[in-house]
């Protein structure tokens, strides 16, 4: 298990443990009252720790490297039915953007997200996550494709942002990106959106119009990161606390501004600490919503999810 700086002394406190729990079993000294006071400090740390994260600090825990990616949760979720699409039948297979169906319980659903890399090789072969034009046409043409035949979609965004690549903008990512928040206001099936880990500026919204908007607690949604924005202001990366603090982009932030519907609970730690429990969680939300939207006729769904997102700024008196 890799820790982020601010987690150290819960990796003290781990260490001291296996310490303690080595010396027992080696030796026929008794440790257990030793451990059970280890055990203690260290659920206490992590209460304290964890429950007082600052904006910057949620940053981190969304970019964590043991934390589950999207492939991870649909294969969790779709317990091997998972059937992955490619490309946009016009350039190329963006490897950024994942996308496929796969069914939840019985309910069959078109899944589409962002993918990143789980060493330097795979995250070269998947762009970090940043995906080219090509990958939000893709996107498009399975969301359409879901349309026609009356599939769900779910939706799962981790990304640092839409890639900014001369080549990318010569093939119309602006365009791209426009495209599909203006076609996914019209889809006439249910649409659900949960953010998994980072959620940046165009490249998130690419994929991120729905009728329910979830947010993983540790994750953060913003029109630009931390480090992009102090490298702005201050013409630093140093003032990169003080930016996620001013952006507001946690979850809770995102909660209170009416830019999301639900925060979906991580367990004590982030994602990456009990994956079963936060897949588990992650099914909960998508079948209940699912319900809940599949109430709804076509127009009444499209007409609620155009007006959610133009009351998005408005600001009363």
């Amino acid at each position: 298990m890799e820790y982020l700086e601010f987690e150290l002394p819960i990796k003290e406190l781990h260490d001291q443990l296996d310490k303690c729990v080595l010396i027992g079993t080696e030796s026929e000294v008794d440790v257990t009252e030793t451990c059970a006071q280890i055990e203690k400090k260290l659920e206490k740390t992590k209460k304290e720790i964890y429950g007082n994260l600052t904006a910057w600090q949620r940053v981190q825990l969304s970019r964590h490297p043991s934390r589950p990616y999207t492939l991870d949760y649909i294969n969790a979720l779709t317990q091997g039915t998972f059937l992955e699409l490619h490309g946009d039948r016009n350039v190329l297979d963006d490897k950024a953007i994942i996308g496929g169906l796969g069914k939840i319980d019985n309910q069959s659903f078109m899944f589409v997200g962002t993918q990143k890399g789980y060493n330097t090789k795979t995250r070269q072969y998947r762009n970090f996550g940043m995906a080219n034009p090509e990958g939000y046409r893709k996107a498009l043409r399975l969301m359409k494709s879901a349309d026609k035949f009356g599939i769900p979609i779910v939706t799962l965004i981790d990304t640092p942002g839409a890639f900014p690549g001369l080549e990318a903008e010569e093939r119309g990512q602006g365009e791209a990106i426009a495209r599909n928040i203006y076609e996914m206001m019209s889809l006439s099936v249910p649409v659900i959106v949960i953010i998994i880990g980072e959620g940046a500026s165009g490249g998130a919204l690419g994929i991120g119009v729905g009728d329910e908007i979830f947010m993983l607690e540790n994750t953060w949604y913003s029109v630009i990161s931390p480090e992009s924005c102090s490298s702005i202001l201050w013409r630093s990366w140093e003032h990169k606390e003080a930016a996620a603090e001013a952006l507001k982009l946690t979850s809770k932030d995102m909660l209170k501004n009416k830019l999301i519907d639900k925060i979906i609970k991580e367990p004590l730690g982030g994602a990456h600490f009990d994956r079963e429990t936060t897949y588990i969680n992650v099914k909960k939300e998508i079948l209940s919503a699912f319900k809940r939207i599949q109430k709804l006729k076509p127009k009444e769904r499209i007409d609620q999810r155009r007006e959610k997102f133009i009351a998005m700024g408005r600001i009363s008196e």
